[in-house]
């Protein structure tokens, strides 16, 4: 298979996020960021918690309440999010924001567009940083949407859940390399047991790689956080990516991407042998 883009990486909210002091996780964003160029595309959740715990931070811990609470905090942690990637990535390379929406995905003309502008950053000397626009999602009107599309197309990507859109946008850029940083090791035959991480889920062939994933998705349970959708949707969602020829990496966001890519940290590697 020919690769358009030589990596896709996403890393979720709780991996950015230092849980004793409640704060963006400095070092870690800074180590990542200074690692990303083009040729790279950065699927970065966390605008939600970072705008939440700024908005804490400005109004004495409280809490905003209601149905647009997630909303509200999205918005104001968008600006922030850009501002941290900004601040440590190399000044040599541009960034650009991308936020996204399921139509983006289930549309095929707002498809093509959506390629043809991560693939123009690679050769504009820019890496663009991806997230769900949140910012301007409502609940209600995304589900009655994408029931629509169901009913019209069968299968349908929601989206919401960035594991979800970096497979996606690595299906569509044709990645060589898509790593899906979290806050463990990888796939784990006992999560509550570090001795079992599955090291490789392979196959000879894509029919036998889909099989050896599904049969790895029963180990699977629980999340970093409520709402998340855990290890089991993870192994869900890159199948596509791996079918097609992506090499998939399921691995903790402590490491840094090269170490990742050339195997000298431990991780759960997907693909096709």
């Amino acid at each position: 298979m020919k690769f358009d883009t030589e990596l896709v990486g996403k890393i979720g909210s709780m991996a950015l996020i230092d849980k004793k002091d409640n704060l963006i996780d400095y070092t870690r964003v800074a180590r990542l960021s200074r690692e990303l160029r083009p040729g790279y595309i950065w699927v970065s959740s966390g605008a939600t918690e970072i705008g939440r715990l700024d908005y804490l931070s400005r109004n004495n811990g409280k809490e905003l309440t209601g149905e647009t609470a997630k909303t509200d905090y999205a918005a104001q942690g968008q600006a922030i999010l850009m501002q941290t990637y900004r601040q440590f990535a190399d000044p040599n390379y541009s960034l650009r924001q991308v936020l996204v929406e399921h139509q983006h995905f289930n549309d095929p003309q707002k498809s093509a567009h959506l390629r043809d502008l991560l693939l123009r950053c690679r050769d504009q000397n820019a890496v663009p940083i991806v997230n769900y626009n949140d910012a301007v999602s409502n609940d209600e009107n995304r589900h009655l949407e994408i029931t629509a599309l169901m009913q019209k197309n069968g299968r349908v990507y929601e989206c919401v859940d960035n594991d979800e859109t970096a497979s996606r946008i690595a299906c569509l850029v044709r990645a060589r390399n898509l790593i899906i940083f979290t806050s463990v090791d990888g796939i784990y035959t006992d999560p509550d047991d570090p001795a079992t991480l599955v090291e490789e889920i392979a196959g000879k062939n894509e029919a036998e790689l889909l099989e050896n994933i599904e049969a790895h998705k029963k180990f699977c349970a629980g999340a970093s956080r409520a709402g998340a959708n855990g290890a089991k949707a993870k192994l869900e969602y890159v199948k596509d990516a791996a079918a097609q020829g992506t090499a998939v990496y399921i691995a903790n966001a402590k490491y840094a991407i090269a170490e990742v890519l050339n195997g000298s940290v431990p991780c759960t590697k997907i693909g096709v042998r």
